[in-house]
């Protein structure tokens, strides 16, 4: 037996003692896009309810989140609710005035473990550069529930919604001389 291993399962369970406290909410892997871009979101759920493992997620979309497509999850019971958007709006030249308001991802990850529930959308050109957007998150337990809803931009709430900052559109490549 090496004499480093209660070093090393001191130091492992130091560090499992802290990351809980430092991810302690869900949030969005890139918090930050262009108006008018593709976004890939990725939630990251890091623990479960107070101890219990993590049943259900279920994210409500924001206005201006257009064309969601959530990525499947080997397992895990995906289920999509429709809805019309408070405004129609205008995607690859065609109107559109519904489409994804919640995804719902049924399933079970231990609280020991970790896991990313990612979803594609394009965000509306409409969208001004500079305001947040918030992807409430309703996490449902084998025990309990936590709502990670708090759309207050309040760095110390509780439960705070996963955000993502709006950026100035890209500009586009090259310019076309006639």
């Amino acid at each position: 037996m090496s004499h480093h291993k209660p070093l090393l399962l001191t130091s492992l369970l130091c560090m499992a003692g802290v990351m809980p406290l430092a991810h302690a909410h869900i949030s969005l892997q890139t918090p930050s896009a262009a108006v008018g871009s593709s976004y890939q979101a990725v939630l990251r759920i890091g623990h479960g309810c107070q101890g219990s493992d993590t049943t259900r997620i279920r994210v409500r979309i924001p206005d201006g989140v257009l064309a969601v497509k959530p990525q499947p999850k080997a397992g895990w019971v995906l289920t999509l609710t429709d809805g019309p958007y408070t405004q129609p709006e205008t995607l690859h030249g065609a109107s559109i005035d519904h489409g994804v308001r919640e995804i719902d991802w049924t399933g079970m990850l231990p609280d020991a473990y970790f896991d990313d529930f990612s979803f594609v959308a394009t965000l509306s050109p409409s969208l001004k550069p500079g305001d947040t957007l918030y992807f409430p998150v309703v996490q449902e337990c084998t025990q309990g529930v936590s709502r990670w809803i708090d759309t207050s931009g309040n760095k110390k709430a509780d439960n705070p919604a996963p955000s993502l900052k709006l950026t100035a559109p890209q500009p586009k490549g090259g310019h076309h001389s006639h």
